[in-house]
């Protein structure tokens, strides 16, 4: 127990020397420094949460090492910085100068709330997203192969209109020598045409026309069967090519920390609940993280801070001692140097403020000698622009 209170003591960066002396102010120490400490904790977890799925492309065990290791460094960087400023704010300087103290440090709080709260809220959220991510990869993917099918929808287009147009005329041409070959009958019958069973010559001219037709559509067969089939291997081609591209995209992993991320803001979007959810986890690691600097601001003056404040005062007074001793002794010095006839240097010292006046003396002659050559050119110009003016 004696080693956990020394522990959050080191954590609440008190001076331990100086609290020994002060029984009451135990507990409260005690307490900031788990706060520190718990402080630092969450962001480690935040942090290696969130690494564990930026370093989602390497080998698992090398990702379970990265992930502990650098969410170990992240904990350990706020933690020490929650200490340091805890340790740094001094009571005695009344609320508002604490306050504007502590004004950065709450800024920072806010920004790194965000950042430990949203990889905890993904694992919170993680049924609702991995539904979502499923979604999303499906709409990827979907994209991805309507990308690749739009680069020979053209072609394939163009191919099928080609192949249709083809058909067509065959089509046509069929119905045009039914057609005739129909009229032809009813000649022959004498239920059609002229009304006369067997009127041979009217029904020649009628069955001519229908071979004729016939003929026609042969010879249309003989030049468009071959070309489509051709263009109809040519689709099919083009149509396994492009299921061949589309089965050799690479499907990576789906589950990084941005897509987690998206994935979490559609569905905060989707669901007010979960909205809502999220921005209340958000305020309460705010509070997790403002709570060593709100606990040192709202506690109160006590002993320690009493003493350790005695204690700065007794160092910075020895300290202008030092430095005025350290004075005295150079004045001595300087008067010893004086006394014993430095002659050398009072000398130095004459020469260099004679050589200062002679130089102001002749800087003072040049600005006066170019006042006045000023002064004659100027009132030659306003003597000359007289005479001009006359």
């Amino acid at each position: 127990m004696e080693k956990l209170k020394n522990f959050f003591w080191f954590c609440s960066g008190v001076n331990q020397e100086i609290l020994q002396k002060t029984p009451t102010e135990h507990s409260k120490y005690i307490g900031m420094g788990a706060t520190v400490f718990f402080t630092g904790l969450f962001a480690a977890i935040s942090g290696g949460y969130a690494l564990y799925f930026i370093f989602n492309d390497m080998a698992l065990l090398w990702r379970i090492f990265a992930a502990v290791i650098f969410g170990c460094i992240w904990g350990a960087m706020i933690f020490n910085l929650d200490r340091y400023i805890v340790s740094s704010m001094k009571k005695g300087g009344g609320f508002w100068n604490e306050f504007k103290m502590a004004t950065p440090r709450i800024i920072l709080a806010a920004v790194i709330a965000f950042v430990i709260s949203k990889p905890l809220e993904l694992q919170i959220f993680h049924t609702s997203i991995e539904y979502e991510l499923e979604i999303m990869k499906q709409k990827d993917i979907k994209l991805q192969e309507t990308t690749l099918t739009s680069r020979y929808t053209a072609e394939m287009a163009t191919l099928a209109s080609q192949i249709k147009s083809l058909k067509g005329e065959l089509t046509q041409a069929t119905l045009q020598r039914d057609r005739l070959d129909e009229i032809a009958r009813v000649e022959a019958d004498g239920s059609g045409g002229s009304n006369k069973r067997g009127a041979a010559t009217i029904y020649k001219i009628k069955k001519a026309d229908a071979e004729k037709a016939q003929q026609e559509l042969s010879n249309l067969s003989e030049n468009n069967l071959p070309l489509i089939q051709s263009k109809q291997k040519e689709l099919d081609k083009t149509a396994a090519t492009i299921e061949g591209l589309k089965s050799s995209i690479v499907r990576g992993a789906y589950d990084g920390f941005d897509k987690r991320l998206d994935a979490l803001g559609n569905v905060s979007n989707k669901s007010a609940t979960i909205s809502i959810a999220s921005i209340f986890i958000m305020l309460l690691f705010l509070a997790i993280e403002m709570a060593p600097v709100l606990v040192k601001l709202l506690s109160s003056r006590g002993p320690y801070d009493d003493i350790l404040e005695n204690d700065e005062h007794i160092f910075q007074i020895e300290r202008i001692e030092q430095m005025t001793l350290r004075s005295q002794l150079s004045f001595e010095k300087l008067e010893l140097a004086k006394q014993t006839g430095n002659y050398a240097l009072e000398q130095e010292i004459a020469n260099k403020k004679n050589y200062t006046r002679r130089f102001k003396e002749a800087e003072a002659e040049i600005s006066q000698e170019m006042i006045n050559k000023w002064k004659r050119e100027e009132l030659e110009r306003v003597h000359a622009g007289r005479l001009s003016g006359i």
